[in-house]
Parts: C-alpha cells; sequence; structure tokens
C-alpha cells in the first residue's frame, strides 16, 4: 500500500533538490583550486617572455608581479598565509574584499595574474586563447555567474594595485639609457657575432624587492686587468683557455643545459637571425615548478613557490647588474682574442653585458636557497625544463647541486673567468639568505615536505 504524499514528503524533497544543487556548486571550490592552472600560467607566461625576447633582468621583473598579486589574492583561501605587505620594499598591499560576499579567490588569483602579465610584455594577445580557454573550464566547474563575475572584478583590482606599485619602481625611468662603451684596458666591449649594446647598464636604479639596495652583497673586487704572464689575470684567461680546450662531453652537456641564452645570434652569409631560449629565471621557475608538482603542493603552496624564487631571481639580478657595470670587466672572449688566440671563440655565445660577477652564479645560487627552505637540502628531482629545446634531463640530488652546475657551465662555456663564478656563487647564497630571512609568507613557517 502506498503512503499518502504529505507536505513533509514535499519539504524533504525540496530540500534534497537545493541540497543537491549546493553540492554540485561547493564541488567547484575544489576542482578551482588546481595548482596546474598556476603552472600552466606560468608556463604560458614564458613561452610570450621567449617570444618576445626580453634580457634576463627584465624577465626576472615580468615574472614577479604577477606572482605578487596571484599570492595576495589567493591567500584570503588559506589563513595560515600572510600578506607580504611591509614586506617588500615600499609595498602597501592590495584592496581587500567585500566583507559577506561571495568569491572563487582562485580564479580571482589567475585573473589578477593574467592581467598584471600582459602589462608588464609585448605580446598581450597571445594569452587570448588561453585565458578564454581559462575561464571556460570555471564555468564549466559551476561556479555561479554573480561569484564568477565579482571574482574577476576583484581580481582586476588586485591588478590594477599590483601595476601602481610596479610603476613606481624605476623601470620606466630607465628606459632608453645606454652604455658608453670604455677605452681603458680591460673593460668590457661589444662581442661577435652581433656587437649588441650592453644590457640594462642602469639596472642597478631598479627598485629591490627586499634588499635594502643594489649594493648591499656587492662581491669582492674583481681581480684587475694585467697582461703580464705571471699576473692573475693571465692565469684566469688561460685557466679558461686551457679548460674550453679539453672539454668532456658531459661539461659540453652541461654548458649547453645551462646556456638560457636569450640572444643567441647565428650568421649565415650576409642573413643573421636569432634562436629563442629560455632565460635564465625561466628555467629557475620552471625547476620550481618541477618541486612543487613533485612534492604534490597544493595551490597555494605551488604561488608561495612562484613568488619566493621570483623575489630571489629578480632581486638577484639587480645586485648582479649592480657589481656588473660597475667593474665592467671585459669577457674571455675579448681577452683570449688579444692575449692568446686571435681565432678562438666560446662553447657558448657571449652574452652582451660586462663580465663580472656571473649572473648564473648568482641567481642560481639565490633561487637554491630559497628552494631548499621550502623542500629541504635533499630533495632530489630530475630537471627536464630544456627537453623542449632539444636537450636531455639531468637528474640533481639537491637544489644546491643545480646551483653549482649552472655556475661552473659558465667556465666549459668560456664566457666566465673563475672568480666571477666563485664570488657570483657566495653573492647569490647572501641574496638567497635575505629572501628567506625577509619574507614570511606563512604565519608559521613550515617546510613543505616531499
Amino acid at each position: 500500500m502506498k503512503k499518502p504524499f504529505t507536505l513533509v514528503s514535499l519539504l524533504l524533497l525540496v530540500w534534497g533538490v537545493v541540497a543537491g544543487c549546493q553540492d554540485k556548486n561547493a564541488d567547484y571550490s575544489r576542482a578551482a583550486a588546481n595548482p596546474e592552472f598556476v603552472h600552466q600560467s606560468v608556463n604560458k607566461l614564458t613561452d610570450i617572455i621567449m617570444h618576445d625576447i626580453f634580457s634576463p633582468p627584465v624577465a626576472s621583473r615580468i615574472y614577479t608581479y604577477p606572482q605578487i598579486a596571484a599570492y595576495e589574492v589567493l591567500l584570503h583561501d588559506y589563513p595560515a598565509y600572510q600578506s607580504l605587505e611591509g614586506q617588500l620594499n615600499g609595498f602597501k598591499g592590495i584592496p581587500q574584499p567585500t566583507p559577506d560576499s561571495v568569491y572563487c579567490f582562485p580564479l580571482a588569483s589567475l585573473h589578477a595574474f593574467l592581467t598584471v602579465s600582459r602589462s608588464l610584455i609585448f605580446s598581450s594577445d597571445m594569452f587570448d586563447a588561453y585565458e578564454a580557454q581559462l575561464y571556460k573550464q570555471y564555468r564549466e566547474m559551476r561556479v555561479p555567474k554573480d561569484v564568477f563575475n565579482r571574482s574577476l572584478r576583484y581580481g582586476q583590482a588586485a591588478a590594477k594595485s599590483i601595476l601602481a606599485y610596479a610603476a613606481e619602481d624605476g623601470y620606466k625611468q630607465t628606459r632608453g639609457y645606454r652604455h658608453t662603451v670604455s677605452q681603458a684596458p680591460g673593460r668590457w666591449v661589444p662581442t661577435p657575432p652581433a656587437y649588441m649594446d650592453a644590457v640594462e647598464p642602469f639596472w642597478s636604479r631598479i627598485r629591490p624587492f627586499v634588499l635594502d639596495s643594489s649594493s648591499q652583497f656587492a662581491p669582492g673586487t674583481a681581480v684587475a686587468f694585467d697582461t703580464d704572464k705571471e699576473s692573475d689575470f693571465y692565469k684566469d684567461v688561460l685557466a679558461v683557455y686551457e679548460a674550453t680546450s679539453n672539454l668532456t662531453e658531459e661539461q659540453r652537456q652541461i654548458a649547453s643545459f645551462w646556456d638560457c641564452n636569450p640572444f643567441v645570434m647565428h650568421t649565415t652569409g650576409h642573413v643573421m637571425y636569432a634562436t629563442k631560449k629560455i632565460t635564465p629565471g625561466g628555467h629557475w621557475l620552471g625547476i620550481a615548478g618541477i618541486a612543487s608538482r613533485k612534492a604534490k603542493a597544493d595551490m597555494m603552496q605551488t604561488l608561495e613557490t612562484y613568488l619566493r624564487v621570483s623575489v630571489s631571481l629578480a632581486d638577484g639580478f639587480i645586485s648582479c647588474w649592480d657589481e656588473k657595470y660597475r667593474s665592467d670587466c671585459i669577457r674571455p672572449e675579448t681577452a683570449i682574442n688579444m692575449l692568446l688566440d686571435e681565432k678562438w671563440v666560446p662553447l657558448l655565445q657571449t652574452p652582451p653585458f660586462p663580465e663580472y660577477p656571473s649572473g648564473h652564479s648568482v641567481i642560481s645560487n639565490a633561487a637554491a636557497v630559497v628552494l631548499t627552505d621550502l623542500y629541504g637540502p635533499s630533495f632530489q628531482y630530475i630537471d627536464s625544463t630544456e627537453v623542449a629545446f632539444g636537450l636531455p634531463a639531468r637528474a640533481f640530488n639537491s637544489f644546491e647541486e643545480a646551483a653549482e652546475e649552472a655556475a661552473i657551465s659558465r667556465l666549459y662555456g668560456g664566457i666566465h673567468f673563475m672568480p666571477a663564478i666563485v664570488n657570483g656563487a657566495m653573492q647569490g647564497k647572501e641574496v638567497g639568505a635575505h629572501v628567506v630571512s625577509r619574507i614570511r609568507t606563512r604565519k608559521e613557517a613550515v617546510a613543505i615536505k616531499e
């Protein structure tokens, strides 16, 4: 015998339908916080930076501001994390969300990232298809329309405040400045094949993110130029010449793996063209992505990783470039052609800026210190960042090991003297340690466990 359909039954049925809809809508919060969206967005930015051929220092700046925007928005979903307001030089935070309003903060975070990124690059249209697909995925998660639109508006407001912060860092004021090539012996001069002007000669004027000044961790004085065969400088020149004359296949692979030179030029007859490569900062952000994926970091931990590494890279370049244009040192290619062998060419193409210190040595060690703080001193991983460029992946037992290899690769490539490598590595470690001590992303510092 069937039971009568009572008012209570009807209410229970309605409650069940409503609850089911709420559960379906609630499901989007888990799907929305997928760290892969962060990885994909960073990778897309790397593709555009490479396409637009930004210099390594400029690329480091482009990476950092979008990370700050994304981090500051997403932390509203993660109470264990804290704002960078008062931690980054001159940073006063972003607008706060409206109280008692519902947001999809992962969506707002990504929108802030993409909006800031678009303003810092040339080819912003390269984001169009990616951004449309990203938002389509969020709509398919059944994010309510009002929440969706409110989240985009908040991401836009956050991006606007970050771009205002970026506008005060001195970047625009240094555009168009050129380096005057010195005629003094031992100073940097443009190198073949393109004989390009020096890159970013006034980068030390850019506001650092956490350094007290661009010269805070200046390395020791460069070895003085001296053509005497008994001098330290001549011995350094000879060391590069001999090392590059007896490279093993492994050393050649190491040099190529860490090349990361977006300025490589090729000459065929009267035609000159460039090969587009990832910047050294882009390589280390690739490592940051590999590490966070391996550690199964959530969306906030992933952003935290990219953010802290980005800051270390940006301040590392500011610190390094400060000394480069103070020392204004000659490159091995010029010195060897002058003193030992006029036909000698390095394995890697010489980048267009002064020699001392080694930029790879500085920024690699800065990033390695930050990554070690996050993931520990014995984090093993396989670096596949360069596979897309036809190079095999390399395995490392720690970030420090990778940084050491990146540094020595510049000797194998024939583009740095040993003092620039050794002193640059020390400088980078100091920068990295300063970033670790200054930036507190978590209210209680806890390392991400593998």
